[in-house]
């Protein structure tokens, strides 16, 4: 191997490393951008979009006094359970 040849091999990995590090550094860039883009508009939309409020309706609260109505609720509670769950 000459002399020549060790410079034009080295010049040549410089090149190659160089050339790696600016691809690198282009991804890398990119990302970043993408990264905080994608952030931003995840905030707007945030902001734009109201939710709804949805308040289920609650069954009118039983009469405790009553003992009927809790032994009912409770018969109901039962059987709607065994019913979906094969008891």
């Amino acid at each position: 191997m000459r002399h020549g040849e060790s410079v034009m091999n080295t010049d040549l990995l410089i090149q190659g490393a160089e050339l790696m590090l600016l691809g690198m550094g282009i991804v890398f860039g990119f990302l970043t951008v993408l990264v905080f883009t994608l952030r931003g508009m995840s905030l707007l939309a945030d902001r734009l979009h109201q939710p709804e409020q949805v308040h289920p309706e609650l069954p009118p609260p039983i009469d405790v006094s009553d003992h009927r109505q809790v032994i009912a609720a409770i018969a109901v509670a039962v059987s709607r359970y065994r019913a979906t769950h094969g008891a």
